[in-house]
C-alpha cells in the first residue's frame, strides 16, 4: 500500500522513516547510591516521506501540499510502517522539493510529517475564577477610593514648591561658600 496524505497517494515514495523520542527524567536521592527514571512520555513522532513527482497531477499535489503546509491544519495520513504507531492525524512540518536533471518536470521531494495529537481541554476552573475575581475585587475597592485624593494631593503639593526651591538654592550657596 502507498503512503497517503490527505487522501491523495503520494507518487514514488522511495524512502519512508519514522522517529520517535522518548523523555525521561532522571532523580538522584541526596546522599544515595542509585537513581529514578521518571517517564515523561513521548514527543509526537516524526514522519520522513522521500519520493520523485514526475507527472503533472503530481507535481499539483506537491503545490497542494505547500497549501496544507502554511495552513498548519492536520491531515489524514496512511502508511503501513506506521500502523504499530497508530498515527491517523499528521502537520506538515516541512516540505523540500529540488528539480531533478535528465528529464524535464522531474522533481525530487522531501516531506517531513508530526504527528497530530489533540490538545487537551481545561478542566474546568469556574469555582476557581470566581473565588480569585472575588479576592481581587476586595483589594481593589480600597486603592480605587484612594486614587479619589491623588489630584487633591498633587494640587496641594504647589504650595511646597517656591520655599524648597529657595532652600535648594541657599543650600547650593552654603556648600560653594564653604568649599576651599
Amino acid at each position: 500500500m502507498r503512503p497517503t496524505l490527505a487522501g491523495t497517494e503520494l507518487p514514488q515514495v522511495q524512502e519512508l522513516t519514522t522517529s520517535d523520542l522518548r523523555a525521561v527524567a532522571e532523580h538522584k536521592a541526596p546522599g544515595k547510591d542509585g537513581s529514578m527514571l521518571q517517564n515523561l512520555g513521548r514527543a509526537p513522532t516524526a514522519v520522513t516521506v522521500r519520493g520523485v513527482a514526475t507527472d503533472p497531477a503530481s507535481l499539483d499535489l506537491v503545490e497542494q501540499l505547500k497549501t496544507d503546509m502554511r495552513t498548519g491544519q492536520p491531515v489524514a495520513f496512511v502508511a503501513d510502517i506506521t500502523t504499530d504507531t497508530t498515527i491517523e492525524q499528521v502537520l506538515i512540518d516541512d516540505l523540500q522539493v529540488r528539480q531533478l536533471a535528465g528529464r524535464p518536470d522531474r522533481y525530487a521531494y522531501v516531506l517531513t510529517l508530526r504527528e497530530y495529537v489533540e490538545p487537551v481541554e481545561p478542566e474546568s476552573s469556574a469555582a476557581l475564577d470566581a473565588d480569585i475575581a472575588a479576592d481581587a475585587g476586595g483589594l481593589v475597592d480600597g486603592l480605587l477610593e484612594g486614587l479619589d485624593i491623588a489630584v487633591p494631593f498633587a494640587s496641594g503639593l504647589d504650595r511646597f514648591v517656591t520655599p524648597l526651591t529657595d532652600m535648594l538654592s541657599r543650600l547650593q550657596a552654603f556648600r560653594q561658600a564653604s568649599s576651599p
